[in-house]
């Protein structure tokens, strides 16, 4: 005979008292953490707790007493659902002390290292509108909210969504009528495509069958203006490409500010297009950012930092750090598409940049020469593979390494090569402080950390950039 469960407990009278990872809060229950989404410190809540564990547990607000004076009014109707944006609760202002206590608990907690003080946050001017792209799926399984699951007897007649995927259901699609992240633009190409399929009776993608025509969309723009759309679809017959070449007409027609107009056919089981042919449509197959008078193509497959102006800001930190004088050897280790290297190109003597995917360093070696650029040399490949001791002894010792490693830190070999390579300033870039901490305690027996600059690049979020200036010691 099956046994029910046990009855998780109600909490009542709970202080909220801090904020914690994946933009949660939390309190302190019995000698107990709980982890509470959407709440900010300062709240008084009755919680109902979802998963209990020996030392922690999981609960959401399901009543509040007291409303903490920190505490924001979410501007977003898609707020709590969507599962992004889950500081908006909490003001501006709020978010950046802890973005900031949180840099500074990573790199003490986790690296066990001396540290100088850390230079006050770098806000972003823009809270709302800031992103420079956005992706949205289509599916014919939209996300139900508990109210509608709740109201059995209203019945569900649309079921098709373009938006974004909820986390924990890989196949579900929250539809999305306005999204605050990104000029309006977007909330009106993406609204009006999705009626106009409904219109016209074309099929939103079910992901577990692989099945379905419209697949997805990417809106990208930039700071000179232009506007680039990436259509997905999944093309089975004449009669479905007729369908999309009208689409596409449509889209185009309807809105001329579209100055990059592209799609794919992916018959893929994944939405990634690195591998799939990208056809023109309409106008060019890339859109430009500029920075300094410097300009750098972005097409399709393009990494871009997607907050423009805060991009800028995080690389003059980086230049200043590394206090190029003209004369110095640079290595950029994840380089991308080549803009921090050459960003920095004009105070040194040379910058190599290395980086995985072969398409990005064509993109930088593109972009060096769009800005007449002559002293940047790029390389493709495994950064643990070609960043070795024979590289080095090959291209020259640097004397400043600046690395911008993705969330998963830097591999042990590339720390190793580092330390052989003993250039006089490190700095180290950072989306994930915890990682870059741990990285940090590995190069501490021969660096020091002299500065840290954290950057604010996504309001309303989590996440935070930092960066690190590390000098050899002595």
């Amino acid at each position: 005979m099956r046994r029910d469960k046990k009855k998780l407990p109600l909490l009542e009278n709970i202080e909220i008292t801090a904020v914690a990872a994946e933009g949660k809060a939390l309190a302190r229950v019995d000698d107990k953490v709980v982890f509470v989404p959407y709440v900010v410190p300062g709240d008084v809540v009755d919680l109902q707790v979802k998963r209990k564990k020996h030392s922690f547990m999981e609960a959401v607000a399901v009543g509040f007493h007291k409303l903490s004076e920190d505490r924001e009014e979410p501007f977003c109707e898609h707020f709590g659902v969507c599962g992004g944006c889950k500081w908006q609760c909490l003001k501006y202002d709020e978010q950046l002390r802890w973005k900031q206590q949180q840099i500074v608990d990573n790199l003490t907690r986790i690296g066990h290292i001396e540290l100088p003080e850390v230079s006050p946050i770098l806000g972003s001017v823009k809270t709302r509108e800031y992103r420079n792209k956005l992706e949205f799926g289509f599916s014919c399984k939209r996300w139900m909210t508990e109210e509608e699951i709740a109201d059995g007897d209203r019945e569900i007649k649309e079921r098709n969504a373009v938006g974004f995927h909820i986390a924990g259901a890989f196949d579900k699609i929250l539809d999305i009528d306005r999204c605050w992240l990104m000029d309006d633009v977007q909330n009106r190409i993406r609204n009006e495509i999705r009626r106009y399929a409904i219109e016209h009776g074309l099929s939103f993608y079910d992901l577990k069958q692989n099945v379905g025509l419209l697949r997805s969309m990417m809106v990208r723009n930039s700071n000179t203006g232009e506007l680039m759309v990436v259509m997905q679809f999944r093309i089975e017959s004449e009669e479905e490409r007729r369908s999309v070449m009208a689409l596409m007409e449509h889209v185009a027609d309807e809105f001329p500010e579209i100055t990059s107009l592209l799609y794919v056919d992916n018959h893929k089981c994944n939405d990634t297009i690195g591998d799939q042919p990208v056809c023109v449509f309409r106008g060019t197959d890339h859109i430009y950012e500029e920075m300094e008078g410097l300009r750098f193509k972005v097409g399709p497959k393009s990494f871009y930092q997607t907050n423009t102006d805060q991009a800028y800001n995080l690389y003059c930190v980086a230049r200043d750090f590394a206090g190029l004088t003209g004369d110095e050897l640079v290595y950029d280790l994840y380089t991308g598409t080549g803009t921090i290297a050459n960003f920095v190109s004009r105070g040194a003597r040379r910058v190599i940049g290395i980086e995985y995917v072969p398409e990005a360093i064509e993109d930088a070696k593109v972009n060096s020469g769009l800005n007449g650029i002559d002293n940047t040399l790029f390389f493709a490949g495994d950064m643990k593979d070609i960043l070795n001791r024979g590289f080095i002894e090959q291209y020259g010792r640097p004397d400043v390494i600046i690395t911008d490693p993705p969330r998963a830190g830097m591999h042990q070999d590339v720390i190793d090569t580092i330390l052989f390579a003993s250039p006089s300033r490190i700095v180290y870039v950072s989306c994930n402080p915890a990682t870059q901490a741990r990285d940090l305690q590995l190069l501490d027996g021969s660096y020091r950390v002299v500065k840290v600059q954290p950057v604010d690049m996504f309001p309303h979020t989590q996440h935070v950039e930092n960066v690190v200036l590390l000098e050899r010691r002595e």
